[in-house]
């Protein structure tokens, strides 16, 4: 990691969405890791890609953990015949229209086994993430569709993925990993206004306690402010949240030989930070 460690990196991290909006838009936590402790700087909030794909260009060191798949499932893309090398793949895929992926995925799906519809990476299991092929609940083939050709257009580092400029590496990270090692299945958040329930806050409180103690396995505590804190359990939602977890993430990967990642990932599907 010699383009970071000389230069006390900015961490950041990400909660992307495929349709960012007033309401709900790219999310992003930034801060900075001292001796095991990780203080958040700011929030950001991004409405339109074009000023999330601008923040993308700020020049490093930085290292950003994002919420969005980089990679599909091996299994379907050598069954849709498409591309079977990453960077010839996202250029296919970016060329779709999200009909176009829809309709493609279905396809697929309709055809496979009851209670097999969807193929999964090697790293959706052991970080019990949703398949990158997803079109629904949550749309996560729309994410990787909206955000990885943005990360190759702003000539960011992926680890394993695509070389770019190393003093700006993007890795694939996922909130609820660290999350459920903390709150095991009780849900934190909801966009849905009628599930913004009092169990819900009581467990973003929870959450945000035990990153305060350091209590998980990446080994680092959680500095906030005041003001930071009550914002981070008032958003029902969980984006800042969220956004937060994948700091963590972040600041953990910058300390790991390698970034965390295994030694051999499939250079096509990619992998989830911590997983």
């Amino acid at each position: 990691m010699p383009a970071l460690s000389p230069d006390n990196p900015v961490f950041a991290g990400i909660d992307f969405t495929s349709r960012p909006t007033t309401r709900k838009p790219i999310t992003v936590a930034i801060g900075r890791a001292h001796h095991g402790v990780l203080r958040l700087d700011r929030v950001e909030m991004h409405t339109t890609f074009d000023s999330f794909a601008l923040w993308l260009r700020t020049p490093g060191p930085w290292l950003g953990v994002f919420d969005l798949p980089f990679g599909l499932p091996r299994e379907l893309v050598v069954a849709l015949d498409w591309p079977t090398e990453w960077a010839a793949l996202m250029r296919h895929y970016g060329a779709l229209s999200r009909q176009e992926i829809r309709a493609t995925f279905v396809a697929f799906c309709a055809a496979r086994p009851t209670g097999q519809k969807f193929v999964h990476r090697a790293t959706d299991r052991p970080a019990g993430s949703s398949p990158s092929m997803k079109w629904v609940n949550p749309p996560v083939a729309y994410m990787l569709h909206a955000g990885v050709p943005m990360l190759i257009e702003a000539g960011v580092h992926l680890p394993g993925l695509h070389v770019g400029d190393a003093s700006r590496v993007a890795l694939e990270g996922y909130p609820g990993l660290l999350a459920r090692e903390l709150l095991g299945a009780r849900p934190y958040k909801s966009d849905a206004k009628a599930k913004q329930t009092p169990e819900r806050l009581i467990a973003r409180i929870d959450l945000v306690d035990a990153l305060d103690r350091g209590a998980t396995r990446l080994a680092l505590r959680l500095k906030l402010t005041h003001a930071q804190r009550e914002e981070l359990i008032a958003d029902a939602c969980g984006d800042r949240l969220d956004a937060v977890l994948c700091l963590m993430q972040a600041a953990w990967a910058a300390t790991q030989p390698n970034f965390g990642l295994p030694a051999q990932i499939d250079p096509l599907e990619g992998w989830i930070v911590s997983a």
